[in-house]
């Protein structure tokens, strides 16, 4: 059950949340208003923390927003600012994490459609990276996996989006999918999502500075993916440069355990970028004669710039074995192994049309054995229970276990 408090002095309000939740929360009218999670938590009487906290600070706007700030911070509560100024607060109260912003003459079924919007929040919160403990900042980095080819139509993209949606689904609310081809991205459209955000959106405005506004505009997939699809406008994309990338995944990466990298083909100077933050890549080729020698030539490219580094993976792609290439061919062209193998498949273009992923369908087809193969590699099952529950041993649920 989800903990809720009321910090305010308006008793109108307080009577409204009453019928909104059935009385269901936690109540206290401070005066003066406090600013800081120190002073409040002293008139709790050893109460739990909460999960969401109502401010309503009348007049004491200021200790209101510092307050607010310093909850979302330092004690993962999120918070929705009760206020006569109603949104107009807008900008001020994003940067200060609030969650959501209600009028002091709200009426029950707007308090409650609030706290419902919240709710839906903190049951989809992303779990941050593998070994954060509550109080970590940036000591703690979840994995950048970037996925890239040398040219285009080699399915780069379904790879990626099945990738992600593959270890989003065994690692629940822990994973990003980040479409960086920036002028000509898809991800949106494999994962059949019509997004109201896109890639120029974050990295710009508040959402450039601030980790908290960045996560309202997230985009969530059915699967428990977190998405920031790729530009819609060529033009937009302009605005997108190589270390507004390297900040928004270095960003993420700090809040989440996988970020998943869809790049655009080739080595343009924003897939360089995100190579320079990358942790594991997974390199794309076709079963053709152009498509493995660009491959070859993009290894060696990457050799010549130091930037190949030793945790990276070969997918071969649309494998049959009429077209006169083996596996063998394939290895001693490239000069190193290939890792994964996906046939060539009837359902592969059906999956893509529909923008179902294979494995959100977990169709059972040699290809969808091969995208989990491929899951395996980068983020492997965890070897035990023990470790499952270390991997989510944060914020809330490590508040209960604490009790």
């Amino acid at each position: 059950m989800m903990r809720l408090l009321l910090v305010g002095n308006s008793p109108g309000f307080a009577e409204r949340l009453t019928e909104a939740v059935s009385g269901a929360f936690l109540g206290i009218r401070p005066v003066p208003f406090p600013t800081t999670p120190h002073q409040l938590f002293a008139h709790l009487n050893g109460a739990p923390t909460p999960d969401l906290a109502l401010l309503e600070p009348g007049p004491e706007l200021e200790a209101g927003l510092t307050l607010a700030a310093a909850l979302v911070r330092d004690h993962a509560v999120n918070v929705i600012l009760v206020s006569d100024q109603g949104h107009a607060l807008g900008l001020r109260a994003l940067r200060a994490g609030v969650r959501d912003v209600l009028d002091v003459d709200s009426n029950p079924q707007e308090i409650r459609d609030a706290i419902d919007r919240a709710a839906e929040f903190i049951q989809t919160t992303p779990v941050p990276p593998i070994g954060f403990q509550p109080g970590q900042t940036a000591q703690a980095r979840g994995r950048v996996i970037t996925v890239a080819s040398p040219k285009g139509g080699v399915g780069k993209t379904t790879v990626a989006t099945n990738l992600a949606v593959g270890i989003a689904k065994r690692f629940p609310q822990s994973t990003v999918l980040v479409d960086l081809d920036i002028h000509f991205g898809d991800v949106s459209s494999g994962l059949n999502l019509n997004p109201e955000y896109s890639l120029p959106d974050v990295t710009q405005g508040p959402a450039s500075r601030d980790s908290m506004a960045l996560k309202t505009l997230l985009t969530l997939h059915e699967t428990g993916l977190y998405v920031i699809p790729g530009s819609e406008s060529p033009a937009a994309a302009d605005n997108v440069t190589p270390s507004s990338i390297t900040h928004l995944l270095d960003t993420l990466a700090a809040q989440f355990a996988y970020v998943v990298v869809d790049t655009a083909p080739g080595l343009s100077e924003h897939t360089l970028a995100v190579l320079d933050t990358t942790d594991t890549l997974v390199l794309v080729t076709s079963l053709d004669v152009p498509g493995v020698r660009g491959l070859r030539k993009e290894l060696d490219t990457l050799t010549e710039l130091g930037m190949l580094m030793g945790s990276r993976k070969v997918v071969l792609n649309f494998f049959e074995a009429s077209r006169g290439l083996t596996v063998a061919d394939v290895e001693a062209t490239i000069r190193t192994k290939v890792d994964v193998v996906l046939p060539q498949s009837s359902v592969v273009p059906i999956s893509v049309n529909q923008g179902i992923p294979l494995l959100q369908s977990d169709a059972r087809e040699p290809v969808t054995k091969a995208l989990h193969t491929l899951v395996d590699h980068v983020a492997p099952r965890p070897q035990s229970a023990a470790t499952k529950g270390s991997l989510f041993s944060f914020g809330r649920r490590a508040k209960d276990a604490a009790r």
